[in-house]
C-alpha cells in the first residue's frame, strides 16, 4: 500500500481541523442556550433587563448588601458614609464609594462601570438618571407589609445570583425562628414602638415599615396607632401612660443618622412613662437604631431583628 501523499495528509488534516471547530461551534451554542446573556427582572419602578449572573453589583440598600453578604455575592460599589459594624468589611479601597443613602455620587457610580445597580426607597427618585449609567432596578420593600415584600426581594436576588437554594435554607430557618417567637410572645402582654428623633416621640403600629412586631412576631398593639407604611403618629407622655403597654420597643433615630440630640433613654426618663407597665418590669427595650432604622429587611439583619423581640419577649 502506498504511504499517504503529502496533499492527502494536508486534507485528512483541514477535515479534522473543520470537524474540531465545528464540534466547538455546538458546544458554544449548547452553552449559550443553556446560559442566557441576559434576564428580565421584575421591580418597583417595571422591568429591566440585565445581564445573567451580573459580576460588578452597586447598592444603594444596605437590607439589600445585608442579603448579599448572607449569601456570599460580591458586592462592588456602596454608600460607605451609613455602613454598619456588621457590614464594615464594604468600606475598604476596594469597594468603590458610590455616594450617601440619600445622595447617590453618579460620577462615581458611572466611573466604577457597574452592570447591576440596585435601589430602593430612598434612591427610588434617581432611577432614570442610574438606568442611564447602567441597567437598575428598584428593589424597595413596601413598608406597609415588610415581611411579604422582604421575602419576594430575597428570592429575586436569589434568582439573580443563582442562589435560589441558600435563599430557600435561609428563609425556611427565619419561618422557624419567627414562628417561634410569635408563639411566645401572643402570651407576654402588649406592645407599643416609639422612635424617637430630635426630642419628639412617633409611634409604629401594624402595617407600618417596623409593624413586623405586630404582624409577623405576633405582640400585641397595646394602642390603635394611626401608622400606615412610613408614615407614623406623633404621641405625648401622657399617650404612653395611658395606653400603658406591657413592653416599650424604642428607635433611636438620633443614633441611627448620626445626630447629636438627647438619648432615647433620657427623652423617656419621666414620671408618665415611669409609671407604665413596660418601665416598671423593666420591659422597656432599646432596639439597634442601625438595624432597624438605617439596614432594615436583609437576611442577616432580619435574623437580628427577630432576636431582639424574641429576647425581649422570652
Amino acid at each position: 500500500m502506498k504511504p499517504p501523499s503529502k496533499s492527502g495528509l494536508m486534507a485528512g488534516a483541514a477535515a479534522l481541523s473543520l470537524l474540531t471547530l465545528s464540534a466547538c461551534a455546538q458546544e458554544a451554542e449548547a452553552e449559550t442556550a443553556s446560559s442566557p446573556a441576559s434576564m428580565t427582572v421584575e421591580h418597583a419602578q417595571g422591568t429591566t433587563e440585565i445581564p445573567a449572573d451580573p459580576d460588578t453589583v452597586f447598592t444603594f440598600d444596605l437590607g439589600v448588601l445585608d442579603t448579599l453578604d448572607a449569601l456570599d455575592v460580591p458586592v462592588a460599589g456602596v454608600p460607605q458614609a451609613s455602613l454598619p459594624e456588621s457590614l464594615s468589611q464594604y468600606g475598604s479601597e476596594n469597594v468603590a464609594n458610590i455616594g450617601t443613602l440619600q445622595e447617590p455620587d453618579f460620577e462615581a457610580t458611572s466611573a466604577g462601570d457597574p452592570d447591576l445597580i440596585i435601589i430602593s426607597g430612598r434612591t427610588a427618585d434617581y432611577y432614570e438618571e442610574f438606568s442611564e449609567i447602567a441597567p437598575t432596578i428598584d428593589l424597595s420593600v413596601v413598608a406597609a407589609e415588610p415581611m411579604p415584600s422582604f421575602r419576594e426581594v430575597t428570592t429575586t436576588l436569589g434568582t439573580i445570583f443563582g442562589k435560589e437554594g441558600a435563599v430557600e435554607e435561609k428563609l425556611t430557618a427565619l419561618d422557624a425562628r419567627i414562628e417561634e417567637t410569635s408563639a411566645a410572645a401572643a402570651d407576654a402582654g402588649t406592645g407599643l414602638i416609639v422612635m424617637t428623633s430630635g426630642g419628639e416621640m412617633t409611634a409604629y403600629g401594624a402595617g407600618s415599615r417596623f409593624g413586623m412586631i405586630h404582624d409577623a412576631l405576633g405582640v400585641p398593639t397595646a394602642a390603635d396607632v394611626a401608622s400606615d407604611g412610613r408614615h407614623r403618629e406623633s404621641i405625648s407622655f401622657e399617650f404612653i401612660a395611658e395606653t400603658n403597654p406591657d413592653h416599650l420597643f424604642v428607635i433611636d433615630r438620633d443614633v441611627a443618622i448620626g445626630e447629636a440630640g438627647d438619648a432615647a433613654s433620657a427623652v423617656l426618663d419621666n414620671d408618665l412613662v415611669n409609671g407604665t407597665k413596660a418601665a416598671m418590669n423593666g420591659a422597656i427595650t432599646m432596639l439597634d437604631p442601625t438595624a432597624w432604622y438605617i439596614v432594615g429587611y436583609g437576611l442577616n439583619n432580619v435574623d437580628a431583628m427577630v432576636s431582639a423581640i424574641q429576647d425581649a419577649t422570652a
